[in-house]
């Protein structure tokens, strides 16, 4: 009988095994603390509960993840709620389903030190940018506050090289700056910045990371258990935030073991979702005219078009 008992036992942990649902997420950018609640969910188990197994995939190319959703060939990416505008605006069949990071990390950083202490004080100034279009609205917008045009700065593109672009001199300013990690990065290298934080500046605030699926899977309750685990994850990241970021760096302890990580982790709790499922519907509308306005998109459909109102 006890033979019986645990052959049954067996063949039953087998075909749970087995039914596990796979799901393919691809990820932003690199691991990093934005995604804890991601990783917090794979180490402690919450996404097995669900009966799922998830693939984190990081991008060799950060633009392509939720291409790749709207194109069928993954089931879910991590995108910026800017950016889902956008893309929907060109007709990509995306739907947001989740928010992991529910505030701008978006800012415009300068050296702490230096002359600007005011928007005002970058008139024929230099800013740093990485990506065009969207950070040359949102300057334009920040501006505006002050009396400002663009034509009254010089946009310089410096790629990804935020921080060491301002550091040398190259700059005086740089928009694109996550405030969680490039004054983290500046105070460790000796260099203090001080953010300007654009929601404070005349940009409607918005959700920086967001989940996306296609259209197709809207049906699909393998994205509604993901949720689950990730709120579940959060929960225990604000309840327990050193126990949490023991599992992070647990995920790649190489890698994500770093002073800088450490210190981000520190700045991202407040700002993961409490409710990641949770939509302010007049809050994505708000950011789809500030886009539509500001000629990033030519329209600003209902919410329920692109994302799952509860």
């Amino acid at each position: 009988m006890k033979r019986l008992t645990a052959l049954l036992c067996g063949c039953l942990l087998s075909v749970q095994v087995m039914a596990a649902d796979k799901v393919e997420l691809l990820l932003d950018w690199f691991i990093n603390p934005d995604h804890g609640a991601l990783i917090v969910a794979q180490q402690k188990g919450y996404f097995t509960e669900q009966g799922l197994e998830v693939n984190l995939v990081e991008p060799a190319d950060p633009s392509m993840p939720p291409k790749l959703v709207a194109a069928g060939k993954a089931d879910m990416a991590i995108t910026y709620q800017p950016q889902l505008h956008v893309m929907v605006d060109q007709a990509l069949p995306l739907t947001r389903v989740g928010t992991l990071v529910a505030t701008p990390l978006n800012s415009l950083v300068v050296l702490a030190d230096g002359p600007v202490k005011t928007l005002a004080d970058l008139k024929g100034k230099k800013v740093g940018y990485s990506v065009g279009g969207y950070e040359e609205a949102l300057m334009r917008a920040m501006l505006a506050q002050h009396g400002l045009t663009l034509d009254d700065i010089e946009m310089v593109n410096v790629n990804w090289s935020l921080s060491p672009s301002l550091i040398t001199g190259q700059v005086d300013a740089v928009i694109g700056a996550y405030r969680n990690f490039e004054l983290n990065q500046m105070e460790l290298e000796g260099h203090p910045g001080r953010a300007f934080y654009i929601e404070e500046e005349g940009v409607p605030a918005y959700d920086e990371l967001v989940l996306v699926i296609n259209n197709k899977d809207r049906g699909d309750n393998r994205h509604a258990r993901i949720i689950s685990a990730i709120e579940k994850a959060t929960q225990y990241i604000v309840n327990h935030p050193d126990a949490a970021w023991q599992a992070f760096v647990s995920y790649k302890p190489d890698e994500l073991n770093t002073e800088l990580n450490r210190r981000a982790w520190a700045d991202t709790l407040s700002r993961f979702a409490l409710r990641p499922a949770a939509l302010d519907a007049a809050r994505y509308q708000r950011l789809g005219a500030f886009m539509q306005a500001q000629g990033l998109t030519s329209s600003n459909p209902p919410v329920a078009d692109y994302a799952i109102v509860p």
